[in-house]
């Protein structure tokens, strides 16, 4: 299947399920129409940073809550691991013997919960994870290429609903366009906020997590999109400075 028609199809599931609630589409619905379209039982999403506390914020199900919670309490677990490795963590059974000694509380408790196979999926832009999403089986499971496929896909979708989501939550406009991208529209925006972030980490002398919260940070108190001023950012029209505000100029350099 071609990765567009895929994104396409995704984006259609996710947004039925918005329509069902009346709301615009969001991160909760990623998961529930994730559950509905693969072989799993539940799935979670929690926001994760190392510059704050991370958090869970959306679980269809109470098994699903209990591992999010578990994961971010306990310190391990696969959705730890995916965030730290910034790649997909796949365990299709949770009771193999190394799995349960690399995690040796969180493999027993999640197991005690419900769940027998968990697959951590990171929300990846460039090198910023700005969350995990989880889903698990009560059974022994395997996603195969199509099924791993279709879910890396909703992970796509839940990177730009997550952070488009945290703008909006802050009282920034959002334009309606970005409720559901198309799978273009994705890349060249994850491409232009990863950019912006990486000229900054050499304006502010920071890290790349510390340089998107001040990029973030800057959207929320001037009420602009996030992918806007990452766009003025790379095109010199704006400049951070560790000792003063950012610098806005009309020319471009």
């Amino acid at each position: 299947m071609r990765p567009d028609s895929r994104s396409a199809r995704i984006q259609v599931l996710v947004a039925e399920q918005a329509a069902r609630r009346g709301a615009r589409a969001g991160v909760v619905d990623v998961c529930a129409a994730a559950v509905a379209a693969l072989p799993i039982g539940g799935a979670g999403l929690s926001a994760m940073s190392r510059t704050a506390a991370s958090h869970p914020l959306c679980s269809t199900d109470d098994i699903s809550a209990q591992l999010e919670e578990l994961q971010l309490t306990l310190g391990e677990g696969p959705c730890v691991d995916a965030f730290v490795r910034g790649s997909a963590v796949l365990t299709p059974d949770l009771l193999t013997g190394e799995l349960q000694e690399h995690w040796a509380v969180f493999a027993d408790a999640a197991l005690e919960a419900g769940a027998r196979a968990v697959f951590a999926l990171p929300l990846q832009m460039g090198a910023i994870i700005p969350g995990v999403l989880d889903l698990y089986a009560d059974v022994p499971t395997v996603l195969d290429a199509e099924l791993l496929a279709d879910a890396l896909a909703f992970a796509d979708l839940a990177t730009l609903l997550l952070l488009d989501t945290q703008i909006v939550e802050a009282g920034a406009p959002v334009d309606g366009a970005l409720e559901v991208r198309g799978i273009e529209d994705l890349g060249a925006y994850r491409a232009e906020i990863d950019q912006a972030s990486g000229i900054l980490t050499v304006q502010l002398g920071v890290g790349i997590e510390e340089a998107f919260v001040r990029l973030r940070a800057h959207a929320y108190v001037q009420g602009l999109r996030l992918a806007d001023v990452a766009a003025d950012v790379v095109a010199h029209r704006l400049r951070f400075s560790p000792d003063a505000e950012p610098d806005r100029t009309d020319e471009e350099t």
